[in-house]
């Protein structure tokens, strides 16, 4: 066990007496510093097989051999290389987002990347971890990428080398929220690119990509069309929360 463990196990009792231990969705009080409690941990929405075999969309019929592909994929092959999700977007999860990324609560992040790294493919420290960047306006504004924060514990998971600089955002952009496909596309379009000292690490890399939230997905295509033009090979989106509406309902009528 590290000295940093051992001091901090020991500080354990007093910092429960100082600061209660409350759960960091509700406020309700819970056992440890960090932790959820119960019934925001019910809330929370695990995604499952069987799934698509492109973006990992969970299927209502268990009838799926592994091998098909949900409508949207079906319409649009997608330019990433699947979607590792930790849970599906509840109220519960937005409130764990909006804590960490607004407010301020960085000691989320490992908790976050945790429930992240269940869902990714098996351990490899020769992959690279990337965050979705922030313009450095509101890199500025904010202190943070709460991108980098899960990447960071990513990598001390052991799921490969954080390269927390590799991409750029280029210009400042508007949220994308209310907009259709073209005008996300046009917004973004030049607004993401690999930074040129990244260049050669990217080349022939297997990455993923890491954000705390995935909605359209037009951001994170970004990113990874940019990434593979810059010649890495494959690309996994990774997310703490993923917007799946449909595919919520079919989850919480299962674990009904």
């Amino acid at each position: 066990m590290s000295t940093s463990r051992v001091i901090a196990d020991a500080l354990a009792p007093i910092v429960d007496f100082i600061y209660p231990p409350r759960c960091p969705a509700c406020g309700a009080g819970v056992g440890e510093q960090g932790g959820l409690c119960a019934q925001c941990w019910d809330d929370l929405v695990i995604p499952s097989e069987p799934c698509c075999a492109a973006c990992q969309r969970p299927f209502a019929s268990a009838s799926s051999d592994g091998s098909a592909l949900c409508g949207p994929c079906l319409a649009t092959r997608p330019v990433h290389d699947g979607i590792a999700a930790g849970t599906l977007y509840t109220e519960t999860s937005r409130k764990l987002v909006l804590a960490l990324k607004h407010g301020g609560r960085i000691a989320l992040a490992p908790m976050l990347a945790r429930l992240i790294a269940a869902r990714l493919p098996t351990a490899n420290p020769r992959r690279l971890i990337v965050p979705v960047p922030l313009h450095r306006r509101r890199l500025w504004s904010r202190g943070y990428n709460q991108a980098g924060l899960l990447a960071r514990e990513l990598g001390r998971f052991g799921h490969g080398i954080v390269l927390v600089d590799a991409l750029v955002r280029t210009r400042s952009t508007p949220t994308l929220g209310g907009l259709g496909k073209r005008e996300r596309a046009k917004v973004l379009a030049g607004a993401l690119a690999v930074r040129g000292s990244a260049k050669e690490r990217i080349k022939g890399a297997e990455i993923i990509l890491v954000d705390d939230v995935l909605t359209s997905g037009a951001t994170s295509s970004a990113c990874v069309a940019a990434l593979k033009r810059a010649g890495a090979t494959r690309v996994t989106i990774a997310c703490f929360a993923r917007v799946l509406d449909e595919a919520l309902d079919t989850a919480r009528g299962s674990k009904g």
